[in-house]
């Protein structure tokens, strides 16, 4: 119903947003240029941010763009697993026997990992998501994981991302070593004020919208309540579209967007 009294062609704050349309925040791009450069110098990453600023979209975004024949990307998120299923994960991505020791599959992995560099000319990405919960085990292997002919050379790209606690877990003495090899590292700052507003335009614009369907008081009232999460952005303009719909509203009004924040706090 709303989407026909909007005249969209589909709900413009879904989730499932296609990749073509990613909106271009600062974090995004900031977020695009460091794993773009770890493309090239492999190592260790660290991407952290509060719920819903758009970090799990970001790295779908960089994995569609990679060539398959020079670069792969592995994403995990069950970050709460032992070192060894960590590993039995790693080696079925990675086409290996996953049935082994963890010694054995240890050996496996890196001997792959050089083979597909220096082979193939591949570089490999390794994505664990909610990584502020990973256990001092198996953080300390990723260090060792990326000890290659004595420490001189990385062989693929680990991309660890996280909630910003993950930042204060680095700071113990026990991950000194592993938060030295970070050669990049990105915390999310949130959408500003003007991003807020540019980025409800181009998810109408995506959607076939025009512009008008919300005026100015709304998209002030939205930066104020969303605090530039996108995530919130999306539940607010989702609830607002079919509220508005359902009062015939033709524009979007500040009201229309108090009570949409309204059904999500009371929800």
């Amino acid at each position: 119903m709303y989407k026909h009294f909007y005249g969209l062609t589909f709900n413009p704050f879904d989730k499932s947003a296609p990749v073509k349309d990613a909106f271009q925040s600062r974090d995004h791009l900031e977020v695009q240029n460091r794993l773009a450069f770890l493309k090239n110098t492999r190592g260790i990453g660290l991407i952290t941010a509060p719920p819903g600023m758009g970090k799990t979209f970001a790295l779908r975004c960089f994995s569609d763009s990679l060539n398959p024949n020079l670069c792969q990307m592995f994403y995990t998120c069950l970050s709460t697993i032992s070192v060894t299923e960590f590993y039995r994960q790693l080696c079925t991505q990675l086409g290996l026997d996953a049935g082994g020791r963890k010694s054995l599959m240890y050996g496996s992995i890196q001997e792959r990992l050089r083979y597909l560099l220096k082979e193939k000319h591949r570089t490999i990405f390794v994505v664990v998501d909610e990584c502020q919960y990973l256990g001092t085990d198996i953080l300390r292997d990723f260090k060792l994981l990326m000890n290659q002919d004595y420490d001189s050379l990385d062989c693929f790209a680990l991309v660890m991302v996280g909630l910003p606690h993950m930042n204060a877990v680095l700071e113990k003495p026990v991950h000194e070593a592993l938060k030295q090899r970070i050669v990049v590292h990105y915390n999310y700052n949130g959408l500003s004020a003007d991003e807020t507003a540019e980025y409800i335009y181009s998810r109408i614009d995506a959607a076939g919208g025009a512009r008008s369907i919300i005026d100015d008081a709304a998209l002030r009232a939205v930066t104020g309540y969303c605090q530039g999460t996108p995530r919130i952005i999306n539940s607010v303009m989702s609830n607002a579209l079919i509220l508005g719909a359902q009062l015939k509203k033709q524009c979007i009004d500040s009201e229309t967007i108090l009570a949409a924040s309204n059904s999500i706090t009371l929800g």
